[in-house]
């Protein structure tokens, strides 16, 4: 039983005592609520006052197993609170109270199960960008590694409902779950889809067959890091040149500043209603556009007179500070 847990039993047996005592001396000896309330608190605490009243034979032998009961419940409670705070369970408690107050107050948020080597990879990039994200893992090696990361997270178990509704998923916009268990992962995304129908769900799959499963159970999008891995290691055989690019593209590579984006237009922005040369993203900014995504249709690397219309997701390549003036038109926002 950890401290928290005795401290509530220490606490409840003290309040019964002290509840037990106050009803015994009001029944055998005819006392009012708050002299049988007083004698019952100077006997549990042993202080050596004189009784209230003179006591009958049947309230010594009640006062006698107050004693015996009552002081070391009352040890027991005493021990249990000073373990408490020495052990700095005291200040925890209190820490994690405003680590879920934070979480409560998140909405549009995504939730990572799991925090491993893939799961702390993806948490860096949210971090970066930044989105807001919540983490949920109940390995306590791992717990600590996030309490020194600094990010937000749930000690549990992500396959059960309490745990992800205290992260959050009502309010939550989508859900990545990257633990090394496909079967977890098919519970996660099982319970996830239950508790909320709209949410994205991004799926990590170990081993070959398992992303039908996890697509049947509810994931939006299955992605395996070995199938990744390997493709990537035969293309940077096969194709060196074009991997360089690719890794300058996603930020792998520190040497030049290119980022590749999507950029949401919403239907105030000025770039509605012009093509791409009319709005003056190359000659401006110095952005390439590598594709339009319109009504879930992608259009790669779209000529120079396709109108952007209102809800189209720019593909746009350039360096970081020009893509932020892009997102700022695209949003209506001022620069």
């Amino acid at each position: 039983m950890d401290s928290l847990k005795k401290i509530k039993f220490s606490m409840i047996t003290l309040a019964i005592l002290i509840g037990g005592g106050t009803f015994g001396y009001s029944t055998i000896e005819h006392w009012n609520f708050f002299e049988s309330l007083y004698m019952t608190i100077i006997t549990l605490a042993t202080v050596g006052y004189s009784e209230v009243h003179k006591l009958s034979n049947a309230g010594k032998v009640f006062t006698m197993g107050l004693i015996v009961f009552g002081v070391g419940t009352l040890a027991y409670t005493i021990s249990s609170l000073i373990q408490f705070m020495v052990e700095g369970q005291f200040y925890q408690l209190l820490g994690r109270k405003k680590v879920q107050k934070k979480i409560n107050r998140l909405k549009g948020h995504y939730i990572i199960c799991g925090y491993g080597r893939i799961g702390r990879r993806i948490s860096r990039e949210f971090a970066a960008k930044p989105i807001p994200f919540v983490v949920v893992e109940n390995n306590p090696k791992h717990c600590q590694r996030l309490e020194q990361d600094g990010f937000l997270y749930i000690e549990g178990d992500a396959t059960r409902d309490e745990v992800l509704e205290e992260a959050g998923i009502k309010q939550a916009k989508g859900l990545v779950t990257s633990v090394t268990s496909d079967s977890a992962n098919v519970f996660i995304i099982l319970t996830a889809r239950g508790i909320n129908p709209k949410l994205y769900i991004l799926a990590r799959a170990s081993e070959e067959g398992a992303e039908v499963k996890l697509r049947r159970a509810g994931a939006n999008k299955v992605v395996s890091p070995y199938t990744i891995g390997a493709t990537r290691m035969a293309q940077a055989i096969l194709r060196p040149s074009v991997v360089d690019f690719i890794d300058i593209v996603v930020g792998r590579n520190d040497s030049l500043e290119l980022q590749m984006e999507e950029i949401p237009v919403v239907a105030e922005s000025a770039l509605v209603g012009k093509n791409l040369s009319q709005s003056g993203i190359r000659k401006d900014l110095g952005l390439i556009i590598v594709g339009i995504k319109h009504n879930k249709e992608m259009m790669f690397n779209p000529d120079a007179n396709t109108i952007i219309e209102a809800g189209d997701i720019l593909i746009a390549l350039g360096e970081y500070p020009d893509i932020q003036k892009l997102e700022i038109i695209a949003a209506n926002q001022h620069l």
